[in-house]
């Protein structure tokens, strides 16, 4: 089965149009920004070749119409859509395609992450180079596990007092 594979174009910390794991698998994609037309792109290559799915990678990074686009990929050419990405930003606010994917989504599963206290992480703490957590900043600062720490809401609320 053919699945075509998007990545947003500002995320290059594992190579430009590379999805990786934490477990180290990878794969090639295509790259997605804010002007891409992802319902044309993914109806031209259907075109040419039958497209089985979909795997959007940092979907947080879409646009409002590019989450429309994609659930007329769902309803209008039958090609099932996955997308995997962050619900909400280090501040606690939603990213623009969570926000959008949250409330069209037909199914949502969420991946559970642990918290250093065992608790269920549901906040994001952005860290400075000593550690530190950040308050205010640009919503978009790529990063990894050096950068960010998933955290119960208890421990992202002592870290920001």
């Amino acid at each position: 089965m053919r699945t075509l594979a998007f990545t947003a174009e500002i995320d290059d910390r594992f190579g430009s149009g590379r999805i990786s794991s934490r477990i180290g698998l990878s794969a090639s994609a295509l790259l997605y920004n804010v002007n891409s037309r992802l319902y044309d792109v993914i109806a031209e290559e259907h075109e040419k070749q039958a497209v089985h799915c979909v795997l959007v990678d940092e979907c947080q990074f879409l646009t409002r119409e590019q989450v429309s686009e994609l659930s007329d990929i769902v309803d209008t050419l039958d090609i099932p859509v996955l997308c995997y990405g962050l619900r909400t930003d280090f501040r606690g606010e939603l990213f623009s395609g969570s926000h959008y994917l949250l409330a069209w989504a037909d199914k949502l599963v969420e991946l559970k992450t642990i918290c250093h206290c065992g608790r269920k992480a549901n906040m994001v703490l952005r860290l400075d180079e000593n550690g530190n957590a950040l308050k205010d900043g640009a919503q978009v600062v790529i990063g990894g596990d050096d950068r960010y720490v998933s955290v119960c809401r208890r421990h992202y609320k002592e870290a920001l007092a």
